[in-house]
């Protein structure tokens, strides 16, 4: 048996193994896509899109695993049906269990570090990742001037070429505006050509300009400057002016700022975060409660006040003690227009305060919603790992082909309909349609027993996972409906 269990094994692992790294090359490719205009023309090196990439791929595996261990149960047991093993196995006594049982073993295993991986690494590649990718796209781009286009990316400065040689280095029609002082273009520098270089650093591009004028208005004075507006023109032939690079260099953000999102949380610290955030929630349900009621009582005991102050409390005791409309007929019209007035003030008033306090209510237990969901997913990415043994193991017996062919359709239809549903499902439950529990579990509830049922099947050798039976089932249906036509 050990022979055996190595055989089986070695042929899982392998499969399970190439096809992981298939998965997260595929999604990391769909991010680069989806990306590709963010990284590109930033002059990013390389040892920060190589750092984005590899904690992106670290993101990508709680997706990845699951389609990987389905994948890779289909090919192995595929394979072995294939070349008609697992019947030279039943023939020898051996049950399609005993068969399962060391990929078994390991899907349990690979279970708890899923689990271990889904709440104490993924939250910090996540965090790493989202600070990066967001740093990153709001770099500015590299360096370059186009013709004919006012370049503003180098801090207080303002630069206009009119044509560029063929070199790249060569330009023509130079217009430089500085705005260092915060005075508008109060300086100008104009150029007939100049050159463009990088100091050997790599820290500095430096032009030198030829031919050219510095025009610059004295406007230290501001009391004269209106009237007098002295101005001052340089002649050169040649110049230098630097501008330094460093606005260019990839800022890091502090990922503290970022450490209090509910993806980037581990079970215990979103289980404090709940505790905390409901609490809040409450309080601020009871404090908008009293300050309602509070102004309910206000007004319903005639505290009221015109818009210069003056009570209404003589005016409306008859009002707010029967609040029926024929009474403003016995107000005078001075006090009828003011308690119509205010009436419209405190409604307007009122519906503004529950519709702010609805909002912020809203976000509230949006927020709480949100946090539900990740501490659920905690759990559900191992019992994933799970569902897709009981389910691919049985499909391999059933489907007996190995290699990248028909194990791939199958594996990938599998993983479509669990991550529709699943997805479907917790959008709904974060919009309160559905239970937060069976919006996070519903996909895994509904697949779970079907793996129990392909799993029991397989095991106890039914005609339910024999293919030549389903092939027989079809070939006599469509002969019977020939015969009948």
């Amino acid at each position: 048996m050990r022979k055996l269990y190595k055989l089986i094994l070695k042929s899982f692992l392998g499969s399970f193994v190439f096809t992981f790294f298939i998965v997260i090359f595929v999604l990391l490719m769909q991010f680069l896509w989806v990306y590709v205009d963010d990284l590109v023309g930033k002059g990013l090196s390389f040892k920060i899109i190589m750092e984005l990439f590899f904690h992106a791929s670290i993101t990508f595996v709680p997706m990845a695993l699951p389609l990987a261990i389905l994948l890779a149960s289909i090919m192995s047991f595929g394979d072995l049906g294939e070349h008609y093993e697992l019947v030279a196995m039943k023939a020898s006594g051996i049950s399609i269990w005993k068969a399962m049982k060391p990929i078994f073993i390991f899907s349990v295993m690979l279970s708890g570090l899923a689990f271990i991986f889904s709440n104490s690494i993924n939250p910090v590649a996540m965090l790493k990742f989202k600070t990066l990718l967001f740093d990153v796209r709001k770099q500015k781009l590299a360096f370059d001037i186009k013709e004919g286009v006012f370049y503003k990316d180098i801090d207080n400065y303002v630069i206009y070429v009119d044509k560029k040689g063929k070199d790249g280095s060569t330009i023509y029609g130079v217009k430089i505006y500085d705005h260092t002082e915060r005075e508008g273009n109060s300086k100008i520098m104009v150029a007939d050509s100049g050159m463009m270089s990088l100091s050997p650093n790599q820290r500095t591009i430096v032009f030198t300009l030829y031919n050219g004028h510095n025009y610059t208005e004295d406007n230290s004075n501001k009391q004269t400057f209106k009237f007098n507006r002295p101005f001052e023109r340089m002649s050169f032939r040649e110049e230098q002016i630097k501008f330094s690079l460093a606005s260019f260099d990839l800022t890091r953000s502090n990922e503290e700022i970022y450490k209090s999102y509910q993806a980037m949380m581990n079970i215990h610290q979103l289980s404090t975060a709940l505790d905390s955030l409901e609490r809040k929630y409450v309080e601020k349900q009871e404090n908008f409660s009293q300050s309602f009621q509070k102004r309910l009582s206000n007004y319903e005991s005639g505290k009221l006040k015109t818009e210069n102050g003056k009570p209404l409390t003589s005016n409306l005791s008859p009002l707010t003690s029967h609040l029926q409309w024929p009474l403003l007929e016995h107000l005078d019209p001075e006090a009828r227009s003011a308690v119509l007035d205010v009436a419209v003030g405190i409604s307007r008033n009122a519906k503004d305060n529950v519709s702010f306090n609805k909002q912020d209510l809203g976000a509230q237990d949006l927020n709480i919603k949100k946090h539900k969901k990740e501490w659920h997913k905690k759990f559900t990415l191992s019992f994933a790992c799970l569902i897709f043994f009981f389910i691919g193991a049985p499909l391999g017996t059933i489907i007996r082909k190995g290699g990248l062919g028909l194990p791939v359709v199958i594996s990938v239809l599998f993983f479509v309909i669990y991550y529709i549903i699943s997805t479907v499902a917790e959008r709904m439950a974060e919009f309160g349609d559905l239970n937060m529990f069976l919006g996070v579990w519903i996909s895994s509830l509904l697949f779970f027993p079907v793996g129990l049922f392909l799993t029991f099947k397989a095991t106890t050798d039914s005609s339910l996972l024999d293919a030549d039976s389903w092939k027989k089932m079809f070939h006599n249906l469509f002969h019977r409906k020939k015969t009948a036509s």
